[in-house]
Formats: structure tokens, C-alpha cells, sequence
């Protein structure tokens, strides 16, 4: 899990503190509201297709090739970290303290990660929680035969190949995207049992953070990290957008380019150049676009539980995304351990008054999680209390 939470805020001048005099302050500067709103917006993605994509599949991740909503995530995820690394070191006057404040960060976030993604729980759903060993997923199958190099299919490629030999079978995800695919399943792009003809691969784990591709996925936040030097460095709003709007649209038609071409497919579990490219460069223009409506336009009341969201990701994150809330919530239940109120709203307050499930259950988490959620980090933040790592 990289870090969710970090400083926006920016100044035109960095203003170093003079070591001769006493007590000095540096000046409070403004914060960057876009950054909030574009964060919020990221972790809000995260609940909408963890929560929503089994109804939904067309949001939930592609198979293999290919780019759904849910496989913008991540990237978008990693571009605002590299933005909010730019914007937050600037402040730190000397190089050690950067250097020690970035290796206790990164140990916290190692534990976090290991805690929420590593095993020990298992909500909202089932009411257990522990970590097998055997059995961690330390970054975030079966042993399948292949007999040829260079490809980038499901069984051939070298991400997988890697990942097996480092980390090995029990320590991948266990339910990857490519079980949706038409090769495994005749419900495809839904989720059901295997064709009694599915290859073998079907059966197998994937790690989608895993070692090859966490090394590419660096790039995206590399590409942040440049955004969010031209936002110090650069004073002028002309200045800026020109910059990021050409790298956004650059990156953008070079990635349908490498797609379209074959030359290198989209695919989020592979992390390929292609797909950073198309997802980095989204990122910047759909930043971009806030930045103006936000911090040029000042119209950032349209967005405001976006914004609250993302002053207090850490939080949201783990108590939504991670399904931790709604997890206690459901350790109490009546009689049956789906006589829950989760599960009373879902079905009374909105599957029922639509008549759809997929409608219902998208409309319960578009409202009855990020909003309310919006609403909880909006009182938080009126409270001035905020999870910071």
C-alpha cells in the first residue's frame, strides 16, 4: 500500500528556517485543493469498484488486456503520491531528516499494508480475522506449464514467472482478474464456475502487485513526482496547465498508440508501458481539469466531500475501502449472520425500492458509503482531526 496520505500544500518561494534565530515559524501556506479532491476521488474509485464491480464487471479490473474504470485506480493512486512527494519535501530544510522521515514512512506503510491486505482480515463478509503464515500475501498458483518465451499471455509471461519464483504460490493473490475471462468461464465478464475445458491458468494465483510489476508501476509515480515539481517551481497557472496538458495528452496518445498497434498491450496486472502511458496520462488531464475548476475558478464546493475525503484518505481507506466499518458493523447481527443492518439497507432502503440488485447495490455505495463517508471526513475535518502517517 503506498502512502495515501500526505502534505499539498505549496508556496512560490521555499522558505528555509534561519538556524541563528529562535522559535522561527515558517509562514502557513496555501493549501492545494485540487490535490485533496483528486485523492478523494481516488479513494472513492476504490470503494465504488471493490464494492460495486461484482454487479458491475465493465468497472471492475479487465481480465488481461485491456483498461476498465477500476484499472485506473492504481495509477492515478501512484500519480498523487508522486505529486504529494514533490510537495511535501520541499518543506524539509536538510536531506538526512528528509531521508529518515522517508524510511519511518515506508516502514509504516509496510505494516499497514501487510495488516489490511496480508491476510488478518477477512470483513466485511466473513467474521474472521487471523494471518496464516503459510499463506501471507506479502506484496499486496499453481505451477502451470508453458514451453515458450516471449509471450505475454496469462500462463507465459514473466511477471508471473518472477513472482512464483520469489515469492511463491501460497504468497500471490488468490483470485485474479483473468478468472473473468472467456478462456475460464462461460460467464464471462461475471464470475462463475471454470469451463470443464478452462486451462489450466485459470486455477492459478497472480500477483498484480508483484515484484516486476511494482518496479514499472514506479514510473507512475516518477511521472507525479515531475507534475508536482512543475507546481512548485512553476508560478504561473498558463505555465503549468501548458506543461501537464501536453505530457498528459503525449502520454495518452502514446499508450492507444503502443495498444492499438499491438505493439504493446493495455494491462494492469502486467503494468506494461502502454498502460502507464494511457493511465498517467488520464491522470494529469483529469488533475488538470480540477486544478482549473478548483484552484483557478474557485467553484471547490462542488467537490467537497471529494476534498474531505482526501484530507483524511488514510482513514477512509481503511475503514471503507479495506471494509473494516462495515465488517464490526456486521459482527452484530440477529439470529442469522445476514440479519445485519448492512444487509437491511441494502436490501429495504435500496435494492427493493429499484427492483434491481445492480442497480440497487451501485446507488448503496455511490450514497450509503462514499457519501456518507464524504460526510464523516467532512465532520472530521471541521473537528481538525485528521490519520496522518
Amino acid at each position: 500500500m503506498a502512502e495515501i496520505k500526505a502534505d499539498n500544500t505549496h508556496q512560490h518561494q521555499l522558505t528555509v528556517p534561519d538556524p541563528d534565530i529562535p522559535d522561527q515559524k515558517l509562514p502557513k501556506p496555501k493549501r492545494v485543493a485540487s490535490l485533496d479532491i483528486f485523492r478523494g476521488l481516488t479513494v472513492a474509485l476504490m470503494i465504488l469498484v471493490d464494492d460495486a464491480g461484482g454487479e458491475w464487471p465493465m468497472i471492475g479490473h479487465a481480465p488481461w488486456n485491456g483498461c476498465n474504470l477500476a484499472d485506473f485506480v492504481m495509477p492515478f493512486f501512484l500519480f498523487i503520491v508522486g505529486m504529494a512527494i514533490a510537495l511535501a519535501l520541499k518543506r524539509i530544510p536538510s536531506r538526512p531528516m528528509a531521508i529518515r522521515k522517508v524510511i519511518f514512512r515506508t516502514l509504516k506503510l509496510l505494516f499497514w499494508g501487510l495488516l489490511l491486505q496480508g491476510g488478518f482480515s477477512h470483513a466485511p463478509d466473513k467474521l474472521t480475522y487471523g494471518v496464516d503464515m503459510k499463506k501471507i500475501r506479502w506484496c499486496g498458483i499453481l505451477q502451470v506449464a508453458c514451453g515458450m518465451s516471449g509471450k505475454l499471455d496469462p500462463p507465459c509471461n514473466a511477471v508471473g514467472y518472477i513472482d512464483r519464483l520469489v515469492l511463491g504460490l501460497n504468497h500471490m493473490y488468490q483470485h485474479p482478474a483473468w478468472k473473468r475471462s472467456k478462456a475460464c468461464t462461460d460467464n464471462s465478464p461475471y464470475e462463475g464456475p471454470f469451463r470443464s475445458d478452462a486451462p489450466s491458468w485459470c486455477y492459478a494465483p497472480f500477483e498484480p502487485e508483484g515484484v516486476l510489476s511494482s518496479i514499472s508501476s514506479i514510473l507512475s509515480t516518477i511521472i507525479g513526482l515531475h507534475f508536482g515539481h512543475v507546481l512548485v517551481h512553476f508560478e504561473g497557472h498558463p505555465d503549468r496547465l501548458k506543461h501537464w496538458s501536453l505530457m498528459g495528452f503525449a502520454l495518452l496518445i502514446l499508450g492507444i498508440t503502443l495498444h492499438f498497434t499491438d505493439a504493446i498491450p493495455l494491462n494492469k496486472q502486467l503494468y506494461t508501458f502502454s498502460y502507464v502511458c494511457v493511465t498517467s496520462g488520464a491522470a494529469a488531464l483529469v488533475f488538470s481539469a480540477f486544478y482549473i475548476i478548483v484552484d483557478i475558478w474557485g467553484l471547490r464546493y462542488l467537490f467537497l466531500p471529494l476534498e474531505w475525503i482526501g484530507m483524511n484518505a488514510m482513514f477512509v481507506y481503511v475503514m471503507a475501502a479495506e471494509g473494516i466499518f462495515a465488517g464490526f458493523i456486521n459482527g452484530w447481527y440477529y439470529d442469522d449472520p445476514h440479519n445485519t443492518l448492512v444487509y437491511w439497507i441494502q436490501k429495504h432502503i435500496f435494492i427493493k425500492v429499484w427492483n434491481s440488485k445492480r442497480v440497487g447495490i451501485l446507488l448503496y455505495v455511490l450514497f450509503a458509503e462514499i457519501m456518507f463517508w464524504g460526510i464523516v471526513a467532512g465532520i472530521l475535518h471541521r473537528l481538525g482531526i485528521y490519520w496522518k502517517l
